[in-house]
């Protein structure tokens, strides 16, 4: 939207100088597509521990999963 509000629209208006809004829109589209690029590129951490064993009454190896997410919903 910015680009043509630059550079397509070629009409004078007293109140507003089209060209700067144009400029304005643009930058405001490449900030807005920067941080989207950022916060989808962020890697999800998780941890995976694994625990082995031997059960001492049946002789089985027993494999025990633990998987941790921390919370990023507190903040960036």
């Amino acid at each position: 939207m910015g680009a043509i509000v630059a550079f397509a629209l070629n009409v004078q208006v007293d109140w507003v100088n089209l060209d700067m809004l144009g400029y304005i829109l643009m930058g405001a589209g490449v900030v807005i597509f920067l941080v989207g690029l950022v916060l989808m590129m962020r890697r999800r951490r998780s941890d995976v521990v694994t625990h082995t064993a031997v059960d001492p009454v049946n002789d089985e190896r027993v494999v025990r999963r633990t998987t941790r997410t921390p919370d990023d919903a507190a903040g960036l």
